[in-house]
């Protein structure tokens, strides 16, 4: 059996143990369109020697800005295994980040999913000098084809120089170069190995319960660290990888693919609760009493059986009558979903554990490629409101300051072209500093409880620690997203875009009318509502950090707009400054 010490070799390890018909499909004219394994590789090799007869060379940069297709594993894996250093871009950059990027890392060529990606991408090649071509995976009249890199690759009649090629990189070269979006500054190019990325293959390979038999839908992008290291997972275990059609259809392609595993960030998780709740509470009668004393039932879940004999009894009676219904809806064969990204609120993990679907939240960074720890169906191996135990060869301190520290064959190489930056976070005793916080529950759970960045301090000298707060004023039916401020102020309050699905129909339920979302906003009764949560809410925590005013914003925060990071962090600063007298009213 070939060892797995390079990352191409993960399709070596799939052909000669489980060569599948379907390592890859995506849904092509309304059916699914699969890839086997034998396919994949041939692509691949053709695609690796083609970029080589192009003229490329070993340590090159290639971009690849395009949404989850099969074609980006081909790609992806064709310049893996010729040395060529793969850039994925996420498809919602703004033009001044594309060009930074493509510039930083000295990119020679692009590959464009589709026709408006590849015009976005043409429009900026002449500020990018290194730019000699760019490609569309989608055929367009006109427009240079990705398939004609393959065509490049066919005239290589053996695989002798493949293979020669292949023998020469070794576990510790660069991989690829993933720029981080970060909330605040320029991006920077992390860059990790083959060694990197596979070490953390395999200390997760048996905390995911599924193997060549199952199946996986994936929608998160293919250029985070995230669904990156959890793709070639799938694909290390013989996993089959369904690419959702968007994530307008997830619903429908949960449906079909009946997936047993996918990955998600806790936003969709919350949004998903909150549209349950909503169709529920709709219910009349016995039905509605049915579902609410179910919702009850879950967000009292403990593990282990330890709310007691007839606790357990009365959740199965439930499972059957609400729950099941529940897990029809995500296919019916979820084994586990898989959190990351961000914090999840621990009512969601409950509430989901007790309706026999599993959602184990974990946590890393791009920088350490990405799993520090998450927890995982072996016992004792989870705890609600962490992000579970240190996955194997990671190990983890808290530094005085409570930032979390990490050491591990998973710490990335360094920022491209920035060692000043690199030694900032990665000290002399190889530890990398994570700008977190965080604490050890039971000498075995990583706590995270904020970033060691974002906490701030009122003008009374009280720390507030935001995304705590954040999570737990979430947990509110009436708000959709909400940043706390209060920096060198004195006191807290908060930014809040409401959930106008669920405040319309609260509006419509007590007649209050309304046109557009600011009339909603301006309406006295929708801000006593809301407060009456703050209020509540706030019981958790001191006087000092209560948050005080709210101030009730009309519009979405999106990647597209700017208020959010690809995966969906808040953009603190640009928020701040977008909404600045908003603030100062609030002050005022």
């Amino acid at each position: 059996m070939v060892t797995v010490s390079r990352i191409f070799d993960i399709l070596t390890r799939q052909r000669d143990l489980f060569s599948k018909p379907d390592a890859l499909l995506e849904k092509s004219q309304g059916k699914w369109k699969p890839a086997s394994t034998e396919q994949f590789i041939d692509k691949a090799n053709k695609f690796g020697m083609g970029l080589l007869n192009y003229g490329l060379a070993r340590g090159d940069k290639v971009a690849i800005i395009s949404a989850n297709r099969p074609e980006w594993n081909m790609i992806d894996f064709g310049m893996l295994q010729v040395g060529i250093i793969n850039v994925p871009l996420y498809t919602t950059l703004s033009e001044l980040e594309i060009i930074f990027i493509l510039n930083d890392c000295n990119a020679k060529m692009v590959f464009a999913g589709d026709k408006d990606l590849y015009k976005k991408i043409d429009y900026l090649r002449t500020k990018v000098p290194s730019l000699t071509e760019v490609y569309s995976i989608d055929e367009i009249n006109g427009v240079p084809n990705w398939m004609e890199i393959i065509s490049k690759g066919e005239t290589q009649k053996n695989t002798d120089e493949l293979n020669k090629i292949k023998d020469s990189i070794m576990p510790d070269d660069v991989a690829t170069i993933l720029y981080t979006s970060g909330t605040t500054g320029t991006p920077k190019g992390v860059m990790l190995s083959h060694n990197n990325i596979i070490s953390n293959i395999i200390a997760c390979e048996n905390l995911c319960p599924v193997d060549n038999r199952h199946r996986a839908l994936s929608f998160l992008p293919l250029c985070h660290s995230y669904e990156r290291m959890l793709t070639y997972l799938y694909m290390y275990i013989g996993v089959s990888i369904y690419y959702a059609e968007s994530m307008e259809k997830i619903v429908d392609n949960l449906k079909e693919v009946k997936p047993h595993v996918f990955s998600t960030v806790p936003r969709l998780l919350e949004k998903v609760f909150d549209k349950i709740m909503i169709k529920g509470k709709e219910q009349k009668g016995i039905k509605r009493a049915i579902f609410l004393r179910a919702v009850n039932l879950g967000l009292r879940y403990e593990l282990n059986g330890k709310n007691g004999f007839l606790y357990e009894l009365e959740l199965k009676i439930h499972n059957k009558l609400v729950f099941s219904k529940w897990r029809e809806a995500l296919g019916n064969e979820v084994r586990v979903i898989i959190s990351g990204g961000a914090a999840l609120q621990p009512r969601l993990a409950r509430i989901f554990w007790a309706a026999k679907i599993p959602v184990l939240e974990g946590y890393g960074l791009t920088e350490t490629s990405p799993v520090i720890a998450v927890n995982n169906l072996g016992k004792n191996n989870t705890c609600f409101g962490t992000v579970g135990p240190p996955i194997k060869n990671v190990q983890i301190k808290i530094a005085e300051d409570g930032e979390i520290l990490c050491k591990g064959p998973n710490i990335m190489i360094g920022y491209f072209n920035r060692p000043d930056l690199t030694a900032e976070v990665i000290d002399d005793d190889k530890w990398f500093h994570t700008g977190d916080i965080g604490t050890i529950v039971d000498n075995l759970y990583l706590k995270i409880t904020d970033r060691k960045k974002e906490i701030f301090k009122t003008s009374g000298g009280k720390y507030i620690a935001p995304q705590a707060m954040e999570n737990k004023f979430k947990e509110s039916s009436f708000i959709e997203q909400i940043m706390v401020i209060g920096e060198n102020r004195n006191f807290p309050a908060a930014l809040i875009v409401p959930d106008f699905n669920y405040l319309k129909q609260w509006c419509e339920l007590h007649r209050i009318p309304y046109v557009s979302n600011i009339d909603i906003i301006k309406n006295a009764n929708v801000l006593e509502r809301i407060n009456q949560d703050i209020k509540e809410f706030n019981k958790d925590y001191g006087n000092a950090e209560r948050i005080k005013k709210v101030s009730l914003l009309d519009k979405e925060w999106t990647t597209a707009s700017g208020e959010l990071t690809a995966t969906l962090k808040l953009k603190r600063k640009i928020i701040a400054e977008k909404y600045k007298s908003n603030i100062e009213e609030i002050y005022s």
